[in-house]
């Protein structure tokens, strides 16, 4: 944990919250920074802590740069046949960028957030994230893609900590964030409707049309009702009946087509990552083995990597069901990030 002067990213739940009461108990001097990312977002809850802590909170508005990075590329994702994940795409660009800048700014030494997650440097000098202590809450899947320079000013007070021991003290301590529920929704779709959103502020030029079903081996089934209707892996809501469960495998943008295939056909033995973002490792070329998660939920799995042309090309020890292009795909050794990039298809 960092000491001195630090800037917590405060959304007025219990971990962003208790994470203040942390770094104070640590001796620190803290400061509050609430960010806001659309007309969505209610930083009603971040005064509120901040007030009950006493301390001062900062706000910023980072509309534009979210609106760029995270909404177009979910928009991107979906029209492309992809299934994005926005909350690791505003971690990288957005959150812990404005975060570890307004840290400067306001001449902190440190920035914290309240995730579950620990910031560590590596004996070759290099920053990276590890899982935490509470394994069942590790967020470190969704901090792949953070700069050495912005792990070098981070500290994350949560990692070593059960979230039930959390909100057990947060309610000794008068909090009125104790009560506060963990929100699983979009933060920029609250009603879930990601198909409306995506008509209302992208069109329906792209993504949209009606295509073919398909099998893997290109027999046609049926009709589609468009490619954002639909991500990689789901079961539900298909409206084609085949006789037994079956699930998108793939989608092609290009020919607009929706691959189907029953559950003993969803399992692959290698993908390809892209857009890699080093950690512990040093950017290099070569082969390694190490264990890869490529969902957040899913335990890490063995894999053998080859690193090349800025690629990693991934052979799974054991096949693994639906990798679906778009999600993050990182890569751990002893539970440390070494590498994590986004997959593709192939």
């Amino acid at each position: 944990m960092k000491n001195g002067k630090i800037l917590v990213g405060m959304s007025g739940g219990l971990d962003s919250t208790y994470t203040v009461s942390l770094l104070r108990e640590a001796g620190c001097e803290v400061i509050g920074a609430a960010l806001i990312f659309s007309e969505h977002t209610d930083i009603e809850g971040a005064r509120r802590a901040a007030s009950e802590l006493g301390i001062p909170l900062y706000e910023r508005h980072v509309e534009s740069l979210f609106k760029e990075k995270v909404e177009g590329n979910f928009a991107f994702c979906y029209q492309n046949g992809m299934t994005p994940n926005p909350c690791v795409v505003c971690n990288r660009y957005v959150k812990m960028q404005t975060l570890y800048e307004m840290a400067s700014e306001l001449g902190c030494d440190g920035f914290a957030t309240g995730h579950y997650a620990t910031p560590v440097r590596t004996e070759e000098g290099r920053y990276a994230i590890a899982m935490s202590s509470d394994r069942k809450k590790d967020q470190s899947y969704m901090l792949w893609g953070m700069t050495q320079e912005q792990i070098a000013h981070f500290t994350a007070p949560l990692s070593t900590l059960e979230k039930s021991e959390i909100r057990e003290r947060a309610a000794a301590a008068g909090l009125s964030a104790a009560k506060t529920k963990e929100s699983q929704d979009i933060c920029f779709i609250p009603d879930g409707d990601y198909v409306s959103f995506l008509a209302e502020h992208y069109g329906r030029d792209k993504g949209f049309s009606r295509g073919s079903y398909i099998d893997r081996e290109g027999k046609l089934l049926g009709e589609h009702q468009g490619l954002v209707h639909y991500t990689v892996g789901q079961r539900k809501g298909l409206g084609i009946a085949l006789g037994k469960p079956a699930f998108v495998t793939d989608m092609d943008p290009e020919a607009n087509t929706v691959t189907l295939s029953f559950a003993e056909n969803c399992y692959f033995d290698r993908i390809t990552v892209e857009g890699l973002v080093f950690q512990a490792l040093a950017p290099m070329e070569g082969e390694l083995d190490c264990q890869v998660k490529i969902r957040y939920a899913a335990p890490p799995v063995e894999c053998h990597v080859k690193l090349t042309g800025g690629r990693a090309e991934v052979t799974f020890r054991e096949p693994q069901r639906t990798p679906a292009p778009g999600q993050s795909a990182v890569f751990y050794s002893d539970g440390v990030i070494q590498f994590g990039g986004i997959i593709k298809r192939g």
